[in-house]
């Protein structure tokens, strides 16, 4: 494994881009090892597993944008070694899975650090890159939310087809998995694709699938499931941009309203993009002063934020509150989401 971040490029787009795991990678490299690895234990998995907690938190609270190099540094110049290092196969198939965690979180932070076109491709090749090592790790969530990365990235940048058919593949990866947050996850995934293809029929029954399964009780034992985080209210968040996607704005609200005041969230990246989407919706029902006051709640929240995600909704509210420039509060919004976008 090269030293540098390209490492992980892989030609073609979506599905094209994963290529064919090697399944027996582990197994072999426990067989042939080169002359002077480094020798891995549950030590160096845990570290890993830890980094990508640690950086996880960080990336959720300030952004993708804050700490992108820091999870490539360390897993170009920590771990690249390591997974050519000497291990038991039992321990080669928990530090696949952990660094599959790591590269995939790599590539949650180049699609929210910025909407270029090396920055979109970066996240693509993580994203793939981390199927591949879920793959061999023998690991079918962490396989599956790879899957849900690139099927996310489609319906951002419109590609229909391509985030219906990844949507529904994470759903088969994840079927069988006994976790009902994960379940649910992969279900709204498809869901919001379909949604987005202008399929209500699709959208309608995944959403009814994953609000289901996240109904259910949690695993006791959840471990180190990547999907531990998708709670009831990232749940509701997501269920209600799939309503205001299918044109029903009255339950968007609703389930907006759920995702801020009855779960929380305890992100301030999160929390500001949910205020963002409410107040969006507020002003295609033609509530505009309920739009003007969650858009301010959204500003106290995203001031320090470096995602594309809040820079497009600070674009977006500038453009759309030019309509009411005789309104004084329309124009001390755009002015404070100005000084905020920098």
């Amino acid at each position: 494994m090269e030293r540098r971040e390209f490492i992980l490029a892989s030609s073609g787009y979506a599905l094209s881009a994963l290529g064919l795991p090697d399944m027996d990678s582990i197994t072999r490299r426990t067989k042939s090892v080169l002359p002077g690895a480094v020798r891995v234990g549950q030590g160096e998995v845990a570290a890993v597993r830890h980094m990508v907690k640690a950086l996880g938190d960080s990336a959720s609270e300030l952004g993708g944008g804050h700490a992108r190099h820091l999870a490539v540094r360390y897993l170009t110049q920590d771990v690249a070694p390591w997974l050519e290092g000497r291990f038991t196969e039992a321990t080669g198939r928990e530090l696949f899975a952990a660094t599959s965690q790591l590269v995939h979180l790599a590539g949650w932070m180049a699609q929210d650090e910025g909407d270029t076109p090396e920055l979109r491709g970066l996240a693509q090749r993580y994203y793939a890159h981390s199927f591949r090592l879920a793959a061999e790790a023998g690991d079918p969530e962490l396989s599956a939310t790879a899957l849900r990365g690139l099927a996310v990235q489609c319906v951002d940048l419109g590609n229909r087809a391509e985030a219906v058919q990844l949507g529904e593949a994470c759903v088969e990866y994840g079927r069988h998995l006994d976790n009902p947050r994960a379940v649910a996850y992969y279900e709204a995934t498809l869901a919001n694709a379909a949604a987005q293809d202008d399929d209500r029929r699709m959208a309608t029954k995944h959403l009814a699938l994953s609000e289901a399964a996240i109904g259910r009780p949690a695993a006791a034992d959840v471990g180190d499931s990547w999907a531990a985080h998708y709670s009831p209210g990232r749940w509701a968040h997501e269920a209600g941009m799939v309503l205001s996607r299918l044109g029903d704005l009255d339950a968007a609200e609703e389930h907006l309203h759920l995702a801020l005041d009855i779960h929380g969230l305890d992100r301030r990246r999160t929390r500001a993009i949910v205020l963002a989407d409410l107040g969006g919706v507020r002003l295609r029902q033609g509530d505009v002063d309920g739009a003007m006051a969650t858009w301010r709640n959204f500003l106290d929240c995203a001031d320090g934020i470096r995602s594309v995600k809040v820079q497009a909704v600070l674009q977006d509210m500038r453009v759309r509150l030019r309509r009411y420039d005789g309104v004084p509060e329309a124009q001390e919004l755009r002015e404070q989401a100005t000084r905020i976008a920098g």
